[in-house]
This record gives structure tokens, sequence and C-alpha cells, in this order.
């Protein structure tokens, strides 16, 4: 039996070692590069991200927008302003033109002088008497003016929120003496306001009564202008600390000072809006069996206006104003209940809607019909012949397998008719940094009240992620990467527990997953809310 030669004996070991060295140092390589290349896709997502917001943010403030307006705005009016430049240039020359030498007028005066006579004397007398009249009613073409608007200006914005306060003050201080009438503040004063009134009314003296007191508060307020000092109030004023103007102002105040403003006009307008929208669904029958109430009654006040006098109309119209102003909605506003059964009028006002009212209504509605066709197609497409447990088995075991073993959910929690497979798609949680972490692929769920991601990397189940419907805060489309599958196309969920919104990217049947989840979270918000309600 022949040995090996030394060398070749004592090189196979060390050729071993070598050789497995060489691979470790080949895996940990690979390791880092796919680490290395998770962090760069995670880098990418979040320029993505965060170009996107800053797009938004561009769009919320649109300055470049408002800039480019402006601009068009100050070219436009320099083009009106050329243009009556123009037109009065124009005319001016056609005055001159029109107007003969004065030689030429004169020979002109004298043939007609001889030629006519008493003629032009006459004429002459007439224009200077009526001359002045016959030209006021000379019709002359519109003259469009520019109004010139001024810049934004956080003094000027609060200056004029205070014109309008110290403008609706009289409005507001009458509207609380009439309530303090109908609260009885003063029971002395609402005492004899209220047999005052009745025996106005009651002898048809109510019209010669609200004209005495309008005489009488526009002499009050001649004497009030002529420094007398004269308190005609039922309710004490309250005199505000009025706050000196500040001359300089840092960039910090003054953009505080106009978000101040801008809540306070917001306020405003918002509720302006839906006094006038309530008006405008009454009279377009938005709600027809409110509507029908008005209607009923116009049509009882015509008929009573036809058949009977007016002094019998007027005399039952003011008994009731007065009865109701004084004692109904004294009692109504002590006894809210009461008030919420009988007083007619709170009532409509209550029930009329707003806009976006109506059309919360209306996405409710929606989304109801939606749960009825997912329902009624889930049941017609079950197998016949098998039971509801071995069809919900069929249908909706994962790959590990039944379902709420997977989640660690109740039985009763199945996916949606719609989503008996899923939706392929990749989880991008933000609050992550390892790019294992980061970006999940996996298969997304709806369930009767949990939105469901079942991880595709084998493992534990803590890679699954489950969210309450009642939970997410936010809820709308987002588009991730045109190079991702489904051209990007994902779904954005905020929740309290997440600083950054959960990212469904990179889902072919986006908008049909959007739709089931929309419509079961407005299901699961709307039985939760009237749940609290009740």
């Amino acid at each position: 039996m022949s040995l090996p030669p030394a060398g070749e004996a004592e090189a196979g070991p060390g050729t071993l070692i070598m050789a497995a060295g060489v691979q470790d140092f080949n895996r940990t390589e690979f390791d880092r590069l796919n680490e290395i290349k998770g962090h760069l896709e995670i880098a990418l997502l979040e320029k993505h991200f965060l170009q996107e917001e800053l797009r938004k943010l561009r769009e919320e403030t649109n300055s470049e927008m408002l800039r480019q307006e402006l601009d068009r705005e100050r070219q436009r009016r320099m083009e009106l302003e050329q243009k009556v430049q123009e037109v009065l240039k124009a005319r001016t020359e056609e005055q001159t033109a029109q107007q003969p030498p004065k030689g030429q007028a004169q020979v002109n005066n004298g043939a007609d002088r001889r030629s006519q006579g008493l003629c032009p004397r006459v004429q002459k007398w007439f224009y200077e008497k009526f001359g002045e009249y016959v030209e006021d009613f000379r019709f002359q073409p519109e003259e469009s003016t520019v109004e010139t608007e001024e810049p934004l200006s956080a003094r000027r914005l609060t200056e004029n929120m205070r014109r309008l306060k110290r403008g609706a003050k009289p409005v507001t201080s009458f509207v609380k003496n009439l309530s303090a009438l109908s609260d009885w503040y003063s029971v002395y004063t609402s005492a004899i306001a209220f047999t005052v009134y009745m025996n106005a009314v009651w002898h048809g003296w109510a019209i010669p009564m609200f004209l005495f007191l309008a005489i009488l508060r526009l002499s009050l307020n001649y004497l009030i202008a002529r420094g007398w000092r004269i308190q005609w109030s039922i309710v004490p004023e309250v005199s505000e600390p009025v706050e000196p103007p500040k001359e300089d102002l840092t960039v910090s105040e003054k953009f505080q000072l106009v978000l101040d403003v801008a809540q306070k006009a917001q306020n405003l307008f918002g509720k302006m809006a839906d006094i006038l929208e309530k008006i405008k669904n009454l009279f377009m029958w938005v709600q027809p069996e409110i509507t029908q109430k008005l209607y009923v009654a116009l049509w009882a006040a015509f008929l009573a206006s036809c058949f009977f006098p007016y002094r019998l109309v007027g005399l039952a119209l003011g008994l009731y104003a007065g009865i109701k102003f004084f004692l109904i909605d004294f009692i109504f506003k002590r006894c809210p209940r009461l008030r919420a059964k009988y007083d007619t009028p709170y009532i409509i006002w209550r029930s009329l809607p707003t806009d976006p009212q109506l059309k919360e209504r209306s996405n409710a509605a929606v989304s109801r019909r939606l749960q009825t066709a997912s329902s009624r197609s889930y049941v017609s497409s079950a197998p016949a012949g098998l039971s509801k447990d071995e069809d919900t088995g069929r249908f909706h075991g994962t790959k590990k397998g039944n379902f709420h073993e997977i989640f660690n959910l109740t039985e009763n929690e199945r996916p949606l008719a719609v989503c008996e497979n899923g939706w392929r798609c990749c989880l991008i949680n933000r609050d992550r940094k390892m790019p294992t972490d980061y970006i999940r692929n996996g298969v997304l769920y709806v369930t009767e009240n949990y939105l469901c991601f079942e991880s595709s990397k084998s493992g534990s189940s803590k890679r699954n992620k489950v969210i309450k419907l009642v939970d997410i805060t936010d809820i709308q489309k987002y588009k991730v990467l045109s190079v991702l599958p489904g051209s990007g196309m994902g779904i954005a969920v905020s929740t309290p527990s997440t600083q950054k919104p959960l990212v469904f990217g990179a889902m072919v049947h986006r908008d049909e997953a959007f739709e089931t989840i929309f419509s079961q979270y407005m299901k699961i918000t709307a039985a939760a809310a009237s749940g609290s309600d009740s």
C-alpha cells in the first residue's frame, strides 16, 4: 500500500479550512449586499413619500398659483386701463372733429339768423332753461371701472374683523334684548312688554306701536350722538377690553394673528353657510316630510287671507306671536324634553340637513348598498350541497390553516365574499427602519371588523398585521412607485398606534379593495356612532 506524499497529506486540511472561510466570506458579503439593497429600497421609497408630502404641502399652500393669478390680474388691469385711455382719447378726437371752426360757425350763425329769423332765439332760450334736464336723460355707454384689490395684510385683516364686530354690535344687542324679554330676564320689564303688546294687538295698534318704538329708538340715538349717556338695555352691556394695535410684529406673531382671524372667519362663514343651506334645502324638497308642513301652512295662510278679513287674520297672528314669544318659548326653554316633542318650528329647523350632512348620508347609503350586494354575491357563490362551516373552510382557508387561527381572532371573523382569496400586496411600515420589517409581501383580507395582512414569509405570526376598522382614523388611495406591480397603486391607512400611515402598495385590484374596505369602515363607524348615541 503506497502512501501519499507528505506535502499532499499536509495540504488537505488547509484546503478545506480555506474553502470554508471563503464560503463564509461569500455568505457574509451576500448578506451585506442584501442589507445594502434593502436600505437603498427604503431610501428610494422614503424619497418618494417625502416628495408626495412636499407636493401636497405645495398644493395646500398654493403660493405659486396665487402668484401667477396675481400677475394675470395685474396684466389684465393694465390692459383695461390702456383700453379706457384709448376710448377717452378717441372720444376727445371725435368731439374736436365735430366742432366747426370759430369763423365758420359765426358765418353759419349769421346766415341762419337771416334765413330763419326768430327760431334760433327760441331754441337758445329753450336750451338755456331746459338744456340741463335734457342732458341728464342722454344715454351714455357705461364706463367699466376696475377696483383695485388690497394686498393681504395681517393688520388689515384684523382691523376688518374688528370693524365687522363693531358693525354687528347693534344687531347682536337687539337680539340679546329680545331673547332677554322671552326668557323673562327682568320680570317687570317682560310683564310690561307682554301687557302693552297684547293690548296693542287686541285694539289694532300693533303697527303704530312698532313705528313709535322705531321713532323712539332714533330719538335716543340722536341724544346719545349729542353726548347724552342713556342706557336702554335689558341685559347689561359688558365692555370688552380693547387691545392696542402693535406696531412691530414678528413673523411668527403675524402668522399666528392671521391664523386666529382665519379661524374666526371660518367659524362665522360655517354658521352662515349652515343657515343658508338649511333654508335652501327647506324650499328644495330635500326632506319632503318637512317641506310638506311648510306647504300646507302656506296654503292655509293663503286660504285664510282670501276668506277672512285682514283685521281678523292680523289679530289671530298677533295674538299667536305674542303668546308664542312670551309664554310658550319660555316654557320650552325651561323644559328641553317638552320642546323636543312639541316645538314644531324648533323640530323642523333641527331636522333640516346641511349639504355636508346630505353627503354623509349618501355615502352611508352607498356603503349599505355595497354591503348588501356583497352579501348577496357571497350567498349566491356558495356551492350547493355544502354546509356553512364546510363552505367557509373551503373559501377562507389560508396556506397555513384556518383563518381565525392565523390572526388569533374569533371563529365568526372570516373574510368578506369580495376578498375570499385576498389581495396580494406589500405592506410598507414607515415606522420601521430595518429592510425586513419595512417591506413585507403578503395578502390583505377584510373581515366584518378587522383588516388583516398575512405575510408570505414563513415564521411566527408576529409578522402578520391585524387592524381594527374602528381604530382607523383615515383611509385614502395612494400611489407608491409606478415600477411596482399594479402601477404602484396602494391604500394608505392611518391609526393612532402608528406615527406614519401604513401603506398597502403594489395592488393590482386597488380600487376594488379600497371600495370594500371603505364601505365596511363606514358601516362599522356608523354602527358605533349609533350605539354611542343610544
